[in-house]
């Protein structure tokens, strides 16, 4: 899908050099892909604490050799 946008030219150029990518298209779709993963990193921490956990749970029980 074809896109235009109208980027910060310094920050293209920041991702640029620190991501190494050949091309524009290449640092954004690296720099999305990072976006996405910290925040999707940031809802698993935001669980810490907050899951209850049952200590006798087995999970080599829990196993299926068949």
């Amino acid at each position: 899908m074809a896109t235009n946008l109208a980027l910060d030219p310094q920050l293209l150029d920041q991702v640029l050099e620190l991501s190494g990518e050949a091309t524009k298209k290449a640092a954004v779709t690296l720099a999305l892909k990072e976006f996405i993963a910290r925040r999707e990193q940031k809802k698993l921490a935001d669980l810490f604490g907050k899951l209850d956990w049952d200590p006798s749970y087995d999970h080599k029980q829990e196993r299926s050799r068949s």
